[in-house]
């Protein structure tokens, strides 16, 4: 087992480009199953979880061949509809081939999910979804079995008890494309990665309409075509890196990225001292010796993202003055704060709220990380501490950040990866 040891106190200073956007490439791929046609996607991450979507949909029968982040994939016919949870267990991100193997198939036999250790997050939008479309579900022996005679467009509300659901919409939106008829998405999730999910599906011949609003309208379409798509940059990358530069009090330059997708990141970091100059496709962020206190409400997007809220934490820990985070969206995420806490951190949790009073130095020691986010929350906090720090069990950040110390390193920070 892999882990980091980071050697603290260096001001990070340079140029980083940004990756593709994981939370994209994952349901494209999946989505990528409908159409027995040829599509090639760029900018794909070479991250582990791209990585087991494309061990899955091998196993489902696609021809696949991954080179310098472009991806061919071609699936003239599906040989499998059953998604094992052998493979499934090691990426929650696993379901989204159930609204592609229906839109092609009819049918599916999906295992329920693994991924992160974040708390429930329940499939039942999915299955509803689903079932509104026509599906006959069980839920037996861990596995979702869904058949469907005759896949119809319908009216579908996905108003969830947390809101709205970001995978529940993309995997209706996907399973929707191969119904007969028109299909309404109500209490559709906003975010950027849905609205690139949408324009692969347009790309390949779905009619969709409303995209990145509350509401999404699909026609179904059984012709598709071929496709060569570009994924849009990880938001979520940008924003770590972001943070990156204003903890160690840096100067970073951020390229190939969207600072439109991050608005409510970009308002906040501002708030805590650091200085953001945002252009086209480029974000320049400067930190502070003064680290300000702020307070961070999680809401779906255009809200402050729930997978920026543990980096934030981080930052917050030496901040001048008390902080808050709300988590509106997942429960137990707050994992990283014991780890951080390790560190010198004054962290105290009550509820779905971090309470953050700012201490002066984080002090280097052994920490491990419990799931994606938190394992990039340890990264940052140990580029900031004095002395050295550990970070273990890494291979969480590594389904999710491409080339993370790689990149790290040619902004000047000392961090290494070897093994326990």
């Amino acid at each position: 087992m892999d882990r980091f040891v980071i050697e603290g106190g260096k001001k990070l200073s340079g140029v980083v480009e940004i990756s593709g956007a994981k939370n994209s490439a994952l349901p494209i791929i999946a989505a990528s199953l409908i159409t027995d046609k040829r599509v090639v996607i760029e900018n794909v991450p070479n991250v582990v979880d791209v990585q087991t979507m494309i061990e899955l949909i091998e196993y489902l029968g696609s021809s696949v061949n991954f080179k310098n982040n472009i991806l061919q994939i071609h699936t003239p016919r599906i040989k499998r509809i059953v998604a094992p949870y052998d493979i499934v267990r090691r990426m929650r991100a696993s379901y989204y081939v159930l609204g592609a193997l229906i839109a092609r198939e009819k049918r599916a036999r999906v295992s329920l999910p693994g991924g992160c250790a974040i708390g429930p997050r329940p499939v039942d939008l999915h299955i509803k979804g689903m079932k509104a479309l026509g599906c006959d579900i069980e839920i037996e022996q861990g596995y979702i079995n869904a058949v469907c005679k005759r896949l119809k467009g319908a009216e579908i509300n996905l108003q969830g008890a947390k809101g709205t659901s970001v995978g529940a919409t993309i995997n209706v939106m996907v399973a929707a494309a191969g119904a007969e008829g028109t299909t309404t998405i109500n209490f559709a999730a906003c975010e950027p990665e849905v609205v690139d999910v949408a324009n692969f599906l347009k790309k390949i011949g779905v009619k969709i309409s409303g995209e990145g609003t509350s509401q999404i309208v699909v026609q179904g379409n059984n012709s598709l075509d071929s496709v060569h798509y570009r994924i849009i940059p990880d938001r979520i990358e940008t924003g770590t890196f972001a943070v990156a530069a204003a903890i160690t009090g840096g100067a970073v330059r951020i390229r190939d990225c969207k600072p439109e997708h991050l608005v409510a990141v970009i308002e906040k970091l501002k708030e805590t001292g650091a200085e953001v100059e945002v252009k086209d496709d480029e974000l320049i962020v400067k930190g502070r010796k003064l680290i300000k206190p702020t307070d961070i409400f999680v809401a779906p997007y255009p809200g402050f993202p729930t997978d920026m809220q543990a980096q934030f934490m981080a930052l917050l820990s030496l901040a001048r003055g008390t902080s808050t985070i709300k988590e509106t969206i997942f429960e137990n995420r707050f994992m990283q704060a014991i780890e951080l806490s390790r560190m010198g951190a004054n962290i105290t949790l009550e509820g779905d709220t971090a309470v953050i009073k700012g201490v002066k130095n984080l002090t280097g020691t052994y920490v491990m990380a419990s799931d994606l986010r938190a394992s990039a929350s340890l990264v940052l906090a140990g580029l900031a501490a004095k002395g050295k720090t550990y970070v273990r069990r890494i291979y969480h950040l590594d389904r999710g950040y491409e080339k993370f110390e790689k990149k790290l390193k040619s902004l000047g920070a000392k961090i290494k990866r070897e093994k326990e």
